[in-house]
């Protein structure tokens, strides 16, 4: 497995796949070939489906400034990677050409160069054998992680504060999100709902919500946010971390070993499956940050091994088979409430894991709900994988002007 680092990545939104990987892709293009007289894009698949509403031209366009670089769009794509694109130059050096694959959470492979492929770290890629390795140490799943890694705090630390201040951030607008769908933010006003409350458990469900909002809504915005383990799921961990570091005070220390203790989760997840909605479905994206959260959070609160498993596990099944339908391709609507929703449900699988494991022997691993997460992905049909051509995103699209605003 890669970095646990890599689960969290810092950049611009709506999509890690579809933005966040494209500049990513391209700035290492720019790197790697020099002296470019002329640059074309072609947008492939998935990407060309759905790529106006997540500004993927728009980023690409951008890299490349002040040279003009327009972009095509290409359905067809014989290549393992529902996500793709090409970037075709002419150079002093002669005609250069990269196949670039988008893999999910902001990462990307290049077909013609594998040695740009981010290094492999961890040796063990289960946790059924971390487990072993933790049992036969009497480590908890911290100390596994730092006889790996033993320098995340830096890049953990900066993406906590990009975390906390895309919330800052969302929580302070008002106004419409891009995109013709004409989607209001809701943020600063769920804030001030929580704040009003009487009830205390209402207070706090509206504000882990508002917090969401907050994060999801600065991504849909095209705004600076973190992968967790993609950027239309970003909104999860956003949302914990203010909560833990705002409302139950806790020590810097601790968030950062919760995001590090998270992070192994949403490693095991991309790397036995996907974190990439098109490969997926939505289970892979909002699933996985359900899970992520929910062992942090467990492990913040110094759970042992067995209930930060039972956490993720019990986030994780209950997501299983959930699609990717963005409606017209942007990530708001059902993205934005999916992700209010993910940390109630992640807060929720902590308590009852918490309580349950005295009870009983948990029958089902977190390693089998990955597993059957990457089957259940397989068997999903493309229109429900991030491509805008069934489900949700066609029902509403069929309606009027009113009905597309509801959310």
């Amino acid at each position: 497995m890669k970095s646990i680092a890599t689960i969290y990545r810092i950049g611009p939104g709506p999509s890690s796949s579809h933005t966040l990987a494209l500049k990513r892709a391209c700035e290492c293009f720019k790197t790697h070939v020099s002296s470019i007289h002329s640059i074309h894009a072609t947008l492939v698949g998935s990407l060309a489906l759905t790529g106006k509403g997540h500004f993927s031209d728009e980023i690409i366009r951008s890299c490349f400034k002040p040279l003009d670089c327009p972009v095509d769009f290409k359905l067809e794509w014989d290549q393992s990677y529902p996500h793709g694109f090409i970037l075709d130059a002419s150079t002093d050096h002669g005609h250069i050409i990269w196949h670039i694959f988008s893999i999910g959470g902001g990462a990307f492979e290049v077909a013609e160069h594998p040695e740009l492929n981010e290094k492999e770290i961890y040796d063990l890629s289960t946790l059924s054998a971390i487990n072993q390795i933790c049992e036969q140490k009497g480590w908890q799943y911290l100390d596994y992680i730092h006889s790996i890694e033993a320098d995340l705090d830096q890049p953990l630390n900066e993406a906590l504060d990009a975390m906390l201040a895309s919330v800052d951030r969302g929580l302070t607008k008002t106004g419409y999100l891009r995109g013709k769908l004409n989607v209001n933010r809701c943020a600063m006003g769920l804030y001030d709902q929580a704040i009003k409350c009487k009830d205390l458990k209402e207070t706090v469900d509206l504000k882990l919500m508002a917090y969401a909002f907050a994060a999801a809504e600065e991504n849909a915005d095209g705004k600076v946010v973190v992968t967790a383990p993609t950027l239309g799921s970003c909104g999860v961990m956003a949302a914990l971390m203010m909560y833990a570091s705002h409302d139950l005070k806790m020590e810097r220390t601790t968030l950062i070993n919760g995001l590090k203790v998270a992070g192994l989760f949403g490693n095991i997840a991309r790397e036995n499956a996907s974190v990439s909605g098109a490969i997926g479905g939505c289970q892979a994206e909002i699933g996985v940050a359900c899970a992520m959260a929910a062992a942090g959070y467990s492990a913040m609160l110094g759970c042992d091994n067995r209930v930060v498993e039972t956490s993720a596990e019990i986030a994780m099944e209950h997501h299983l088979g959930l699609t990717c339908d963005p409606v017209d391709g942007y990530v708001i609507i059902p993205c934005i409430e999916r992700n209010s929703q993910a940390i109630l449900r992640a807060l929720d699988a902590s308590l009852l894991a918490r309580n349950i494991v005295a009870l009983r022997q948990n029958k089902v691993s977190f390693d089998a709900v990955i597993d059957t997460m990457r089957y259940t992905g397989s068997m999903l049909p493309k229109e429900l994988k991030e491509t805008s051509l069934g489900g949700l995103a066609t029902v509403i699209g069929q309606t009027n002007g009113d009905t597309l605003c509801h959310q």
